[in-house]
This record gives C-alpha cells, sequence and structure tokens, in this order.
C-alpha cells in the first residue's frame, strides 16, 4: 500500500505516490484540471493503479500560519476526494513547497520549459516526502 501526496492548483494537480514502505516520495504527473468529475476520476485510477490507502494533500497557508481563501478551497477539495475516494485525505503544510521543488530543479539545471511542466509534481512530492519524513521520525521516537 502506498500514500499519495497533492498539490491542488486552480488549473492542474501535482501528483506524487511513496514506495510501498512509505520511506520515498516519487513525482507521478500533472492532472490537468477539467471538472471535479474528471479530476476526481484520473485519482480514482491513480489510486487503483499504485494501490494508494492515503492521500495527503497539501494545505495553504499564510508564512505565519494562517489560512487563507485559497484553504478554503482546498478544504472542499479534500472532502470531495474523501467522499469519492472512500480513502483517508489528511492536510499537509504546503508553504514553501513549491519554492523547494523549484530549487531542486534549478540545482538539476532543468530548462525553464521543463520546470514549468513538472513542478506541480515535483511539490507534490516535496509535501508528501515531509509527511511521510514525518511518520519515520515519530515512529522513531526522534
Amino acid at each position: 500500500m502506498r500514500i499519495g501526496g497533492l498539490d491542488v492548483g486552480d488549473r492542474t494537480i501535482g501528483v506524487a505516490v511513496s514506495d510501498e514502505l512509505g520511506l520515498t516520495a516519487q513525482g507521478l504527473e500533472v492532472i490537468r484540471r477539467r471538472s471535479p468529475e474528471e479530476d476526481l476520476a484520473r485519482l480514482g485510477e491513480i489510486a487503483r493503479q499504485y494501490d494508494v490507502a492515503r492521500w495527503v494533500v497539501g494545505m495553504p497557508r499564510n508564512m505565519n500560519g494562517s489560512y487563507g481563501p485559497r484553504s478554503e478551497l482546498t478544504r472542499e477539495f479534500m472532502q470531495r476526494l474523501a467522499e469519492h475516494s472512500g480513502l483517508p485525505v489528511e492536510a499537509w503544510d504546503e508553504r514553501l513547497s513549491t519554492m523547494a521543488a523549484e530549487r531542486v530543479l534549478l540545482e538539476a539545471d532543468v530548462s525553464r520549459a521543463r520546470r514549468r511542466k513538472v513542478i506541480d509534481k515535483m511539490a507534490a512530492a516535496v509535501i508528501l516526502q515531509g509527511y511521510l519524513d514525518s511518520r519515520t521520525s515519530r515512529s522513531s521516537g526522534s
């Protein structure tokens, strides 16, 4: 069983999945948003294909930790995803995830055009990796 990570935006959804041990996150794809039904159907296909047992969704927060208008849209999306998939859906603080993904891509000398195509799935991987790392540190007593 794997854990799926999502970076939900207005136009795209970045998708990442963990390895079967739940230790590492890999960017999977970027879904171009069409309609809520189509978006949820694609996420259902991914969940079945990769045996996803739980979704982790990046929750937008302001730098001071407060929630803004985008957070409410994300909560609504999470509710629809939970209802549609029947899987647990958790929020994870996504502050700085896109900037971290951008930094990784810049260090790897990825072209600007290519970065634009993959940044959302990389941000999803950063979100998911943060979640996975927190579980590992809690279970090891650190």
